[in-house]
């Protein structure tokens, strides 16, 4: 394996312009996919999911809107789209969203109704969710926003492995229990190299109606200590406002019916910030199924987005080097060249290394000298998985624990000489 550092002029450097491509996009027509997600139910996710995509439709932006939860819906009610009716398809078979206030909405609500719950496994979920992204014929938009259930469970595993997410929200109330909760979930993200766009304090202040008193009922401050103490963004602090509440169980949401109100320029703000962040954003590969031998979808190599305070865990480039050799480009300009023979060997899939123990029940000897991969295909924006001409295909390798390989083999080229 050997390692190599690549020095370029840095196209995020204060005064350069932004250079949106067809390239950046996440899925084919959708430039960003965002998802909202939260620790803990009750924190007001899905009244700020519905309230943001319409504050970025206001912003200029094209967007659609996923109701991620699919076993508890909500999304439906808060914009007045009837449920209990299935949507029309494309003669190809693509569903067609809902559209309310402009935006284009997908729901499970809208196949079972209200009083008629979804009794799905685990698998059945994630096939619903892959269809509401995968499925729907979207057209062109600039952001999609994922609606996600509370918690860390199969939803979550789910989208980070199967949908290139351009990021996450955290939203978050100021009490402790929530924001340790909350803190759980941005590590879960965090581990599967989905970027943490920023937190949102939900429910800060209230403000009476009558007397005009303002009262911190659940506490002050708590989202922006953990985005200092986490170095995230603090995209900003939602009042506890009844009318937000009115507005959504009616079916209109705040910043569609009362657009000056404060709720309404909060929700604008934080819109703003989001937006400026995904621009600003480094464009990450896009999902690909490669071939190796005939090199047939190939990812790309964009040595021209080096950075050299980027990502060591990100990269730009992957490249059939030769057959026996994966090169792997990072954002921070370091270059890693595999042998694919190391790459077998490393597998830390369930059948080559004891769950419980770690200890590795691949012996080497039974692993073929010509040993080398049929498919590589992208798994979320964290990992790589390899299908190999051994028969074997369980294995992910997860862009932090090839990096940390790469490393190794390196120390060890260095003590040999």
């Amino acid at each position: 394996m050997e390692t190599t550092n690549l020095h370029h002029s840095d196209p995020h450097a204060p005064g350069a312009l932004p250079q949106p491509t067809a390239g950046s996009e996440k899925l084919p027509g959708i430039r960003h996919i965002v998802a909202v997600g939260s620790g803990k139910g009750g924190v007001g996710k899905s009244t700020l999911c519905v309230n943001l995509a319409l504050a970025l439709q206001q912003l200029g932006g094209r967007v659609g809107l996923v109701d991620a939860d699919i076993l508890g819906p909500s999304i439906p009610g808060m914009l007045g789209i009837p449920t209990g009716q299935p949507p029309a398809q494309t003669p190809e078979g693509r569903m067609i969203p809902a559209e309310r206030h402009g935006l284009k909405v997908v729901s499970m609500g809208m196949l079972t109704g209200d009083d008629n719950p979804a009794v799905l496994r685990g698998p059945m979920v994630g096939k619903y969710l892959k269809m509401f992204v995968g499925g729907v014929q979207w057209g062109l938009l600039d952001y999609l926003l994922l609606d996600l259930p509370p918690g860390t469970g199969d939803t979550q595993l789910t989208l980070a492995q199967s949908m290139p997410l351009s990021g996450v929200v955290i939203v978050t109330t100021p009490q402790d229990v929530s924001l340790k909760i909350a803190r759980r979930g941005l590590r879960m993200f965090e581990k599967v190299q989905v970027p943490i766009l920023g937190i949102v304090e939900n429910m800060r202040t209230f403000t009476c109606p009558h007397c005009g008193q303002t009262t911190d009922i659940f506490r002050r401050g708590g989202g922006e200590r953990m985005c200092r103490e986490l170095g995230v963004s603090f995209l900003g602090a939602l009042p506890l406002d009844a009318d937000v509440v009115t507005c959504g169980d009616e079916g209109r949401p705040i910043v569609v019916d009362q657009p000056k109100s404060v709720s309404s320029q909060v929700y604008a703000s934080i819109a703003a910030a989001l937006a400026e962040q995904l621009h600003a954003a480094v464009t990450v590969l896009k999902p690909f199924v490669w071939k190796w031998d005939s090199n047939e979808g190939a990812p790309a190599w964009m040595d021209g987005a080096v950075r050299p305070a980027g990502s060591r865990n990100t990269p730009i480039g992957l490249r059939r080097r030769d057959p026996r050799t994966l090169s792997m480009l990072w954002e921070d300009g370091h270059r890693d060249d595999f042998d694919v023979r190391d790459l077998r060997l490393a597998c830390h899939c369930a059948l080559c290394i004891d769950e419980m123990s770690g200890r590795k029940l691949l012996d080497p000897k039974t692993v073929r000298a010509d040993v080398s991969p049929r498919k590589i295909v992208s798994v979320g924006n964290y990992a790589i998985g390899f299908d190999w001409n051994d028969g074997h295909n369980s294995g992910i390798h997860s862009f932090k624990d090839l990096r940390a390989l790469g490393a190794r083999a390196a120390e060890r080229s260095i003590e040999d000489v």
